[in-house]
């Protein structure tokens, strides 16, 4: 397995080794501690995201818990990089956060996917802090999460119980609450220090977003197993069973009727769908790094002299890498990935702007969003499976023989790719789409992922 090369992990790189697809963002306003705090950042991130890379087929492999991972993203600094940046702390914007995630990704899928949720939750009590009523309590708890360094697990949309699960429950108790029941998540439970969920609270009816420690002596988890692709990822089960919550570990409430859902509050399932799609970008781009170092090893191995057809050899001299099917087929997936990545940066931008307006966010903004945002996970779904698929025939090509090891392992792109993809249906998101355009319907403000 190569040792990745910090051009190796984009489709394309330009004369200052940064991506023609990425363009540096370093406006000219940009106070002097932020410049110096963004090569910082980039140059962790690519580092870490190399040594991820180094030895990323033989972890998919093994499937372990990703604790060694976690150990990694530690040592980094990530965990506590990723906190919403504040008055007491200095953490990553929006637009640099999504960029570690996607850079991470490109190396593997599983611990960029952690990550997203990680930041995403990180959010939870700026979107869901009662409207704004108790406006010290969201900096409580990314201070909190900051300096512990936690990494956060869960999810807080509402559970859907028709798949056989009750979801939790929340009673009310000597001034806090007793958490129960059984809930499935789809990252970092096996191994995140704390985890943000949502439960109904019996008493009120209310859907209460709180902090609970998984090292509690009555919590369960069950890792996820045999999972298809994100094996690395710390999916599991997790059973709460009459788990003591502080009221200082409420951190907001869903509102009961969606209809009544702000629209900065409603950008919650929007902030975690763009993130994993980023994920998914980073996936594609990584796959298809990968393979072109593979093709371009192929091209240092001069072909072997056919005897037989001398005069036609020298005047076709064509290697690996001249094979013109070969280059139009990297030209097709390279321009997917640009696309792609053109479509995804610019609903980042729109969403990095919702955040920074907080409750001062309109409906109309917020459904411009939501358009950019499906429009991002359409196209970026399609060319990850697309990219991921044909680079399993392209490495086949170029490849003289498996290798004894295990191979590099690209089956796992394709396989990270699909099981990140699954879990939104295309065909509601384009229908979103086509409504806005067509007739001006702003998508439906809801708090589902």
């Amino acid at each position: 397995m190569r040792t990745p090369k910090k051009s190796a992990i984009r489709p394309t790189s330009g004369p200052s080794d940064r991506p023609a697809d990425r363009p540096a963002d370093r406006p000219a306003d940009r106070p002097a501690d932020r410049l110096a705090d963004d090569e910082l950042w980039d140059r962790v991130t690519r580092e870490l995201a190399d040594d991820l890379a180094a030895d990323a087929p033989a972890r998919d492999r093994a499937g372990k818990a990703p604790f060694d991972e976690v150990a990694r993203l530690r040592e980094a600094g990530l965990p506590a990089l990723l906190t919403p940046p504040g008055a007491s702390r200095r953490g990553a914007d929006w637009k640099a956060a999504c960029a570690v995630i996607r850079e991470i990704s490109a190396a593997d899928g599983s611990i960029g996917e952690l990550l997203a949720h990680h930041y995403g939750l990180s959010w939870t009590a700026r979107f869901f802090s009662r409207g704004g009523k108790a406006p010290g309590a969201p900096a409580a708890f990314e201070d909190r999460t900051a300096q512990k360094r936690w990494l956060l697990a869960g999810g807080v949309e509402p559970s859907r119980t028709d798949g056989g699960e009750p979801g939790l429950t929340l009673t009310p108790a000597d001034g806090g609450y007793v958490l129960e029941g059984r809930r499935s998540f789809a990252s970092g439970v096996t191994v995140a220090d704390r985890l943000v969920v949502g439960a109904r609270c019996t008493g009120t009816g209310e859907l209460l977003v709180v902090l609970v420690d998984p090292a509690h002596p009555a919590v369960f988890t069950d890792a996820g197993t045999d999972r298809l692709g994100q094996r690395l990822a710390g999916a599991g089960t997790v059973t709460f069973d009459q788990v003591r919550v502080a009221a200082r570990d409420v951190l907001g409430a869903l509102p009961r009727d969606e209809h009544a859902v702000a629209p900065f509050t409603a950008l919650a399932p929007l902030a975690l769908r763009l993130l994993l799609v980023h994920v998914v970008l980073g996936i594609a781009e990584g796959a298809l790094a990968e393979a072109r170092d593979v093709s371009r090893a192929a091209q240092a191995v001069p072909p072997p002299a056919d005897p037989r057809t001398d005069a036609d050899t020298e005047a076709y001299p064509m290697g690996c890498g001249e094979d013109p099917y070969l280059l139009l087929a990297y030209g097709e997936l390279a321009t997917a990935a640009h696309a792609a990545a053109a479509v995804v940066e610019r609903a980042t931008d729109a969403l990095a702007r919702g955040l920074l307006a907080e409750q001062a966010l309109g409906a109309e903004e917020r459904a411009d969003i939501a358009v950019l945002v499906a429009a991002a996970e359409a196209v970026t779904g399609g060319a990850a499976v697309r990219i991921t698929t044909r680079i399993l025939e392209l490495v086949d090509t170029v490849q003289a023989a498996p290798s004894t090891d295990g191979g590099p392992g690209f089956d796992r792109f394709w396989r990270n790719a699909r099981t990140l993809t699954a879990q939104s249906s295309p065909a509601h998101r384009l229908r979103d789409i086509g409504d806005h355009y067509l007739h001006g319907t702003h998508p439906r403000l809801t708090l589902r992922a």
